[in-house]
C-alpha cells in the first residue's frame, strides 16, 4: 500500500478524529457536535475511497489500455475523467 501515500495520510487523520468522536461521546458532548464531527469524518472516508478509485483507474487502466487503438484509449480517458464527478 506504499504507492497510496496521501490516501494513507488521510484515513490516518479520520481515524484521529473518530477517536476523538468516541472520546466526545464517553464525555457527554451535545449531540449536534458528535453529528458534526461524524459527518466530517463520513467526508473524509468518502475522499479517501474516491481518490483510491482514481489511483486504481490511472494507473491499472493505463496498463491494461497501452495496446488498444487510440479512439479506444480516448473513449476511457473520457469514462475516467467523468468519474471525477461521482
Amino acid at each position: 500500500m506504499h504507492h497510496f501515500p496521501e490516501i494513507l495520510k488521510r484515513l490516518k487523520r479520520a481515524h484521529g478524529h473518530l477517536d476523538s468522536i468516541i472520546e466526545m461521546l464517553e464525555a457527554g458532548r451535545p449531540c449536534m457536535d458528535v453529528a458534526q464531527q461524524l459527518q466530517a469524518v463520513e467526508k473524509a472516508i468518502d475522499n479517501a475511497k474516491k481518490a483510491l478509485i482514481h489511483e486504481h483507474l490511472d494507473h491499472c487502466l493505463e496498463d491494461a489500455t497501452r495496446k488498444l487503438p487510440a479512439e479506444t484509449r480516448r473513449l476511457l480517458k473520457e469514462f475516467e475523467a467523468v468519474t471525477k464527478y461521482l
